[in-house]
């Protein structure tokens, strides 16, 4: 029974600190990391680029997070991001996470999810960071989502 006990504690020690370790993000520009800290508006363009959601980059122990939220107006259209950031760069960032996105005339109005590691990139001019994986998992349509410079 003792052995058990320091077997499950052991167990879940490891599980932690791995975690951790997985979690934390690589930085390789520090302007970059200052840029993407803190909240931004974001958006998918099937909802609204004059309504905005918004979405808030946090950092704790060096674990970087993402937590957001646009909502339709008059319809129960939204999207939603959370994960962490692993990786961030001059013109890009990675995350690790889950967007789910439900919009009335695509997919038959159900919720869509896309899970696992995402980047969102700067380019040209724009002054937002663009999902750039843009194809729609759940039907044959383009979502721009974007997260933009405070």
């Amino acid at each position: 029974m003792k052995r058990a006990a320091i077997l499950i504690i052991f167990l879940f020690a490891g599980a932690a600190v791995n975690l951790a370790q997985q979690q934390r993000a690589v930085v390789t520009d520090r302007t970059a990391e200052k840029m993407l800290l803190g909240r931004h508006l974001l958006s998918l363009q099937w909802i609204s680029w004059d309504h905005f959601g918004s979405a808030v980059v946090t950092k704790k122990n060096g674990v970087y997070s993402i937590k957001g939220e646009q909502k339709g107006r008059g319809n129960s259209d939204y999207l939603k991001i959370e994960g962490v950031i692993t990786r961030i760069e001059k013109k890009e960032f990675t995350f690790e996470g889950v967007i789910e996105t439900k919009i009335t005339h695509i997919n038959g109005g159900l919720p869509c999810r896309r899970e696992g590691q995402m980047i969102f990139r700067i380019t040209g001019k724009r002054k937002y960071w663009r999902l750039v994986e843009m194809d729609n998992p759940c039907e044959a349509v383009t979502d721009y989502v974007d997260i933009y410079f405070r």
